[in-house]
């Protein structure tokens, strides 16, 4: 099974963050132009939690607040759910199940070097197994 390091060779390690003093709108508007799901929420270089479209849904619209004034650190989660790159595919699905999470931050030795989503995972393992299926047809075929 695949490793979270190879699923970030094949995607990239960029990463987009954001710091927890900026509001929620700027988060939206980010989120928004790079077309993704989640900001990393980092203070002087180190990961101090995530913002989600979850987040912003139930923690601002569902509470009456808005974006323009309400804070990261208002509504972030923190501290976030990190994986590193040496984790498997599986380890990662069974922690976003269990925790209930869709985007996890890559630490290794605690700088920040990539983001895997649950569409990450699900393309990995459908890859995996379209590999395989061309190997056993291949392999009946001969």
């Amino acid at each position: 099974m695949a490793t979270v390091k190879q699923i970030l060779e094949g995607k990239g390690y960029q990463v987009w963050t954001i710091t927890a003093d900026q509001t929620v709108y700027n988060a939206l508007r980010l989120m928004g132009e790079k077309e993704i799901g989640a900001l990393a929420v980092v203070e002087g270089g180190t990961l101090v939690g995530i913002l989600s479209e979850r987040d912003y849904a139930r923690k601002v619209v569902l509470q009456g607040k808005t974006s323009r004034e309400t804070l990261i650190r208002e509504i972030m989660t923190s501290p976030a759910i990190s994986i590193r790159p040496d984790q498997s595919v599986a380890e990662c699905m069974t922690l976003m199940t269990d925790r209930r999470v869709r985007h996890l931050p890559v630490l290794d030795n605690s700088k920040l070097i990539g983001m895997i989503s649950l569409g990450d995972l699900v393309k990995s393992v459908i890859d995996e197994q379209q590999f395989t299926i061309k190997q056993l047809e291949g392999y009946i075929g001969q």
